[in-house]
């Protein structure tokens, strides 16, 4: 069946709603806490990702995947930072202040193109960068004044998270990676995968999950990572980037209110405030930004 776009942006829309769930989920897990938490997902997101790359492309992937070149393996450790690094921000502040900072992730990627691509970036982008920033940096402050250690070091690592994105798609547009090549982007997700769950193994002992929180954890791994992964990459060969951009930004909005509904995690005036700014600056960019192609087709 043809992709056509339409079918493409619902689908996108389904992939954001995936992904929104991982805050909401952790917050109803008995024992399992930080390392244990990220160790279990990213090895049920290997387990998912393997079985499926194996079914899509049989014992050819293994003996590809070790002589991968470099880029697939630099983009393999870029995801298993994010990984690591967003389940461990959720275990130590809000699901709202880690959404709003990994929103910043399209900005990071312009500005990393900038300087190691030298692409232009026009002034609407370099004001949203500053709005954006603003809005962090408020979010920051106002977790220094209320003396919210574990708020600020969340943000912290949460941060890592649209840095490591911002490097991964660079290196990726730096090799040129072309549309009809994003299929052979599947084995970084599953190197990523692995490297994570292998640097949190010794962190995560001894082990304190329950069965409910293994359950949990699975589903994480295989609804809220394997599958959008899958989609995402397909999607790629569709939708523009920029839209990408701007209906990925729907996993912010869908997080806060899956952890407000499902977990009686309210946002927050600081992370309201600051997610306005950011999530402002990047739906504002990324609409002049399409605007100005359809003007130029």
């Amino acid at each position: 069946m043809r992709l056509t776009h339409g079918r493409a942006a619902a689908l996108m829309v389904l992939v954001t709603l995936l992904w929104s769930i991982a805050g909401v989920v952790t917050r109803h897990l008995d024992a399992a806490a930080s390392f244990e938490v990220t160790f279990w997902r990213s090895a049920f997101n290997a387990l998912g990702l393997g079985l499926a790359l194996h079914w899509m492309r049989g014992p050819a992937l293994w003996r590809g995947l070790v002589r991968s070149p470099w880029p697939v393996w630099v983009s393999g450790l870029c995801w298993s930072v994010m990984f690591t690094a967003f389940m461990v921000a959720l275990t130590l502040t809000r699901v709202a202040n880690v959404l709003v900072t990994m929103a910043l992730g399209p900005l990071i990627t312009a500005l990393f193109a900038r300087i190691f691509l030298h692409h232009k970036l026009a002034p609407r982008t370099w004001a949203a960068i500053v709005v954006a920033g603003a809005g962090i940096a408020w979010m920051f402050s106002q977790g220094a004044s209320a003396n919210e250690a574990g708020a600020l070091a969340g943000i912290a690592v949460a941060f890592a998270v649209p840095v490591a994105a911002a490097i991964n798609w660079t290196v990726l547009q730096h090799v040129n990676h072309g549309t009809d090549d994003a299929h052979d982007m599947l084995p970084a997700v599953l190197i990523g995968a692995v490297i994570s769950s292998l640097v949190t193994l010794p962190l995560a002992m001894p082990f304190k999950a329950t069965p409910h929180d293994v359950a949990l954890l699975g589903m994480l791994g295989v609804v809220q990572l394997a599958i959008p992964c899958l989609l995402v990459v397909r999607l790629s060969r569709v939708l523009p980037a920029p839209e990408l951009s701007l209906l990925g930004l729907l996993e912010v909005i869908f997080g806060v209110l899956w952890a407000w509904w499902g977990a009686g995690e309210a946002p927050g005036t600081t992370a309201l405030t600051g997610g306005a700014l950011v999530i402002g600056a990047l739906v504002a960019n990324e609409l002049v930004a399409m605007r100005a192609s359809g003007k130029r087709t």
